[in-house]
């Protein structure tokens, strides 16, 4: 299939392909004999995982190493494992700043319907506790990041 193809099937645009494939993240793409390139269903889920792990905040750099990695087939089996492994576990961990921040979120939200309910500030309450629990809780992990740096 062509490009125009693969960007209607991926929702990405010709241009972010051909970014992608300029970073050295899409391997083995072939042309045709008019020069144009040929992808495969191979390119089609490759795409589709480094937009994946790009959404999940890996590097281009990292991305391109995973590539190379995959480029060189079994004998990186290791490799490509660890470098997702570790991935995996700075995604599990901003999941978990993100699931900190929506709880704050939440319960700001639930103050601020509960003045709009009553037409007045409410006194502190759940809310606040709520709030400044998660923020104790929240600044430990980031002193401890940056102390480590």
């Amino acid at each position: 299939m062509h490009i125009g193809e693969v960007a209607s099937r991926t929702g990405r645009s010709i241009h972010a392909i051909r970014w992608y494939e300029a970073q050295g993240l899409v391997p083995g793409v072939e042309r045709d004999r008019g020069g144009r390139r040929v992808y495969t269903e191979h390119h089609v889920g490759w795409l589709e995982f480094m937009d994946r792990l790009r959404g999940t905040g890996m590097s281009v750099a990292q991305m391109r190493e995973y590539t190379a990695l995959a480029k060189k087939g079994d004998s990186a089996l290791g490799e490509r494992r660890a470098l997702l492994r570790a991935h995996q576990a700075r995604v599990l961990e901003n999941i978990a700043r993100w699931t900190e921040a929506l709880t704050l979120i939440d319960a700001k939200l639930e103050f601020y319907d509960e003045w709009v309910a009553k037409g007045e500030r409410p006194a502190v309450g759940p809310h606040r506790r709520v709030w400044r629990a998660a923020r104790r809780h929240s600044k430990a992990p980031q002193m401890a990041r940056g102390a480590a740096r």
